[in-house]
């Protein structure tokens, strides 16, 4: 069974730098439908089956573009959901984003799986939601031969793939980071799941 973890395409959140976790607003740029349009081209010769979808606007987006080009069905996910800034949600506030470094950072570095942004969600929270929805994935669709597309967000993949690829570390994953329409490819393999290229970068050369 082969997985792409798939970023979303430019949105306008990411252009005006505001926080855009919750709700259904902000659509792609005209460069993010043409980043999805060159990522489905890029997959065109990969018989996809189905493609689950964050919530978010910029998210369903992409799968949709995705779905017309390569014919597969989306099934959207609240597990796929960016994680909460809480209070900060919808604004611009540059000590938002330093808070959120730090607490990527006390998530990434140093083992503070509580830390969080007021109101938002902790990296316990997040998993909570984001390992049992993969548990149940790969159990229900982890027959051989099967490929699965997965549209969701740059700091959901960054705190959670790690946890849940066999070889990939933090400092890895946050050394390379995770580009619109970037993707992780992984299969599943005897001793868990496995990445094979993360972002462009096959994992044997990284």
């Amino acid at each position: 069974m082969r997985l792409f973890f798939v970023r979303h395409g430019e949105s306008t959140a990411n252009v005006q730098h505001v926080f855009s976790n919750a709700g259904y607003r902000h659509p792609l740029t005209e460069k993010g439908i043409e980043q999805a349009h060159a990522l489905a081209r890029s997959l065109s010769g990969i018989p996809v089956e189905q493609i689950y979808s964050s919530p978010v606007m910029r998210a369903v987006q992409t799968a949709e573009i995705l779905s017309e080009a390569l014919d597969a069905p989306v099934e959207i996910s609240e597990a796929l959901r960016e994680w909460s800034v809480g209070d900060y949600e919808g604004t611009t506030d540059p000590a938002g984003w330093a808070l959120h470094s730090q607490v990527m950072d006390d998530w990434s570095y140093h083992q503070k799986f509580d830390s969080r942004m007021p109101g938002g969600e902790s990296w316990d929270e997040v998993r909570a939601r984001f390992m049992p929805f993969m548990d149940g994935l790969l159990r229900k669709e982890g027959s051989p031969g099967r490929t699965l597309v997965l549209v969701s967000h740059g700091g959901l993949y960054l705190a959670m793939l790690p946890a849940l690829f066999k070889n990939v570390s933090v400092a890895m994953a946050r050394q390379y980071g995770f580009p619109n329409t970037g993707y992780a490819a992984a299969e599943t393999r005897s001793d868990g799941l496995t990445c094979t290229s993360w972002c462009g970068f096959p994992i044997e050369a990284i």
